[in-house]
């Protein structure tokens, strides 16, 4: 009877080591600066992300790789996109579509190629990938119009260095730590900017950490921003005085005598 009683024992405790979940990495990113300062000779900035994956003596031993995908968006704005068509020998604005608060700074850097990471059937219903990260959550299938202007938002941002993708942007230093450059360009708007970092394996997102840094002005281009939204009326008539001047000074310095 005792015996039988130990045997149940030990069974139960099996049983609930089994159901136990078994304990996953733990991610942790940071970034060598949160803010960047836009200055009178501005041309961009660099941030490096980087980061370590904490693995526990209980955690699962696995047979995929770890792989890193990290996701910058910049402030969010309505995105206005219009096909246009030619009629006759000049070309006119037939339809648009219009994608309220989109990110207007998109980037999107992984250790190796997202199509090695998992299948494009995954990288949309996770929206993971540069075409991909704004998809609606409710609905991560587009028709076909949809599609196409939203392929042509991100082919237009990426011609203004706006949207980009990195697919060898992420180093790992080691097994656990990693690090990444991130590219602000001089055209980058003002604002805040989340910086997105998830930790995958076999396709699976295992950890998520969140981090920001800002675009801020400073010195006479800060000081010129704002008052030129406090005092709009006064920055409006000291422009158009300026302008008199400098039309004035530019007549008598180049006049014909």
């Amino acid at each position: 009877m005792r015996g039988a009683c130990l045997h149940a024992l030990a069974l139960l405790a099996a049983l609930l080591a089994l159901a136990m979940p078994a304990r996953a990495e733990t991610l942790i990113a940071a970034m060598s600066s949160h803010q960047i300062q836009i200055t009178s000779n501005y041309t961009g900035s660099q941030l490096t992300v980087f980061g370590l994956v904490e693995r526990d003596g209980r955690s699962v031993a696995r047979g995929d790789p770890h792989d890193i995908i990290i996701t910058v968006r910049g402030p969010r704005r309505m995105l206005l996109v219009r096909q246009k068509e030619r009629f006759g020998p000049i070309w006119i604005n037939r339809t648009q579509r219009r994608f309220p608060e989109s990110p207007v700074f998109l980037l999107v850097a992984t250790n190796r190629p997202i199509s090695e990471m998992m299948s494009a059937e995954t990288a949309r219903r996770d929206r993971v990938g540069l075409a991909n990260a704004e998809r609606p959550a409710q609905n991560w299938f587009d028709d076909s119009s949809v599609a196409t202007f939203r392929d042509s938002l991100v082919r237009i941002m990426q011609g203004k260095e706006l949207y980009a993708y990195q697919q060898r942007g992420v180093t790992f230093l080691s097994n656990s730590l990693f690090s990444a450059p991130i590219d602000v360009p001089a055209t980058a708007p003002t604002g805040s900017y989340t910086v997105d970092v998830v930790l995958y394996a076999g396709g699976v997102p295992l950890a998520r950490q969140q981090t920001n840094f800002e675009v801020i002005k400073t010195g006479a281009e800060q000081r010129l921003a704002s008052g030129a939204y406090d005092w709009p009326w006064l920055y409006g008539l000291a422009t158009i005085l300026l302008a008199l001047f400098l039309g004035w000074g530019a007549s008598v310095v180049f006049r014909r005598d």
